[in-house]
């Protein structure tokens, strides 16, 4: 089930804050309002807009207000709930047959689990089954990469544009060089255009990527847990065997995390 996700909202309220903050306690109110710059800002919105509309089609860039959603939203994996219906299952099919399981399918929300469970009883070879489950899996990854692209192109573009931006302020800066006092002025405001492009890409594009790339590594992980139940359950397994084998499948992938978060400590130390 999914639920929203409070900690990108958090985030980036917090971003704004934190660069608002800054900017207040060495300058005070007036600066705040110095970096509100729409000519600066049409440049890198406009500029980005023009380059996404080139690099993608419009199939795909319909797709970015549900991609956009899946960011604030969060999916609650219960994998030991998971494990349970698979143990379940398992204790089923040795007791009445697999053909008794598609009765029980009712109780499953899953479509991916059903899947699997359906083609059991349908007597399809193991290896069969875990290559069709596979394929699917392999389908949701390609389709998640090209959604989570539009982001990232978007996060290599921002700068870019911002760059652009203050090369167009600094052109109309040299033409009043004969001005010194417009000096200082018109080189803050052409350096805002780059803060712009900077801040959209690291505070909101590249991010929003990187969790969407989290999402899909997570449902990889659960779907691949399901289709080694679906193996499990179609061969006969033990329920306990089952359950204990399932349930070293995430321990493992939690000493994966574990070993990850320290590695990025350590990196930052």
């Amino acid at each position: 089930m999914k639920k929203f996700d409070i900690m990108t909202p958090i985030g980036l309220v917090l971003g704004i804050i934190t660069l608002l903050f800054a900017v207040f306690t060495n300058a005070g109110l007036g600066s705040v309002v110095f970096f509100i710059q729409v000519a600066s800002l049409s440049i890198v919105v406009g500029g980005l807009i023009a380059a996404l509309l080139i690099g993608f089609s419009k199939q795909e860039l319909k797709l970015i207000p549900k991609i956009t959603r899946e960011v604030f939203k969060e999916q609650d994996h219960d994998l030991n709930e998971l494990i349970d219906t698979f143990s379940d299952l398992s204790t089923k099919a040795r007791r009445e047959g697999l053909l008794a399981l598609e009765a029980s399918l009712d109780e499953v929300d899953d479509p991916f689990i059903k899947k699997g469970v359906l083609l059991a009883v349908d007597g399809i070879e193991p290896d069969i089954i875990k290559d069709i489950m596979m394929a699917e899996v392999v389908a949701m990854e390609e389709r998640h990469k090209k959604g989570r692209r539009i982001f990232e192109k978007a996060g290599d573009y921002s700068p870019a544009w911002g760059m652009v931006g203050t090369l167009v302020g600094l052109v109309l800066m040299l033409q009043e060089l004969d001005d010194p006092a417009t000096l200082g002025p018109n080189m803050a405001l052409a350096l805002i255009t780059t803060l712009y492009g900077t801040v959209l890409a690291n505070m909101l594009f590249i991010p929003m990527a990187s969790k969407l790339e989290q999402k899909t590594d997570d449902e990889v992980f659960v779907r691949q847990i399901v289709i080694e139940g679906v193996i499990g359950v179609q061969s006969g397994q033990n329920p306990k065997i089952l359950q204990e084998k399932l349930s070293a499948f995430v321990q493992e992938k939690g000493k994966e995390k574990e070993a990850e978060e320290q590695e990025e400590l350590a990196n930052e130390a």
